[in-house]
């Protein structure tokens, strides 16, 4: 049940869908606001503020992908795509441009709830506590501001990059599956193998940001067949101010 009311921006084309899953989210408990459109919603989502955006691919005017990528440019908002496409590379489209997850239509409604839950519950998950900065080389990570610099140069994150890095980090040298990781990321359990490629976008757009060369890279590392793990961390945490 989401007590705090947080605000779910739902767009789809299709009257039914907005209506059904405005009906859904709103009975347990969310403050739903809807879009018929990709133009409508860059509008509806900069006037409502929105804690999640329900995003369906297909739309008229500006696609899913176009809205997508908008909306990336200032905000790192978490966005879950709907999509009708069958191929796994259409799908993961928009986890390039920085959505979330997605879900395959047609859905359960109880599915995407339980999507939401995991997503916006892991926002709001407490810091890491008790830990200051790490360093890696030329990666510095600060758990508690939650602020990430290459060479001193801030790297901007979304909330699930950010996340997906914390893991890695505060489990260096050890291989973490990517049914692991998305239980603990993305707060479900794989049903089939495309689900677990939803990890592998997000390492590949980590590694990008981070500026690792993908044939060698210096921080995250593959474990063929297995997952990912992250370079043995050289310096411990330190407790700010200590």
């Amino acid at each position: 049940m989401a007590s705090d009311k947080k605000k779910i921006l739902v767009v789809d084309d299709e009257a039914m869908i907005r209506r059904i899953l405005t009906t859904r989210l709103s009975m347990v408990g969310y403050n739903v606001v809807a879009a018929a459109d990709g133009k409508e919603a860059l509008e509806v989502f900069a006037t409502e503020d929105p804690d999640l955006v329900v995003l369906d691919v297909m739309l008229p005017k500006l696609d899913g992908y176009g809205v997508c990528q908008e909306i990336r440019e200032s905000s790192d908002i978490p966005i879950i795509m709907l999509t009708a496409l069958g191929d796994v590379a259409d799908r993961i489209t928009g986890l390039k441009l920085g959505a979330d997850d997605y879900l395959v239509k047609p859905f359960s409604p109880k599915e995407l709830e339980v999507r939401i839950e995991a997503i916006l519950r892991r926002i709001d998950r407490p810091s890491f506590s008790g830990a200051g900065v790490v360093c890696a080389g030329r990666l510095q990570i600060d758990f508690n501001k939650r602020q990430v610099t290459l060479n001193e140069e801030r790297i901007r994150l979304t909330n699930l990059e950010f996340n997906l890095l914390k893991l890695l980090v505060t489990r260096a040298g050890e291989v973490i599956s990517r049914s692991e990781i998305l239980q603990q990321i993305w707060g479900y359990s794989p049903r089939q193998q495309a689900d677990v490629r939803v990890v592998d976008v997000h390492i590949s757009r980590l590694r990008v940001k981070l500026k690792e060369d993908p044939k060698n890279p210096e921080f995250i590392h593959t474990d063929r067949g297995t997952g990912y793990f992250f370079q043995k961390v050289t310096e411990l945490p330190q407790v700010l101010g200590a």
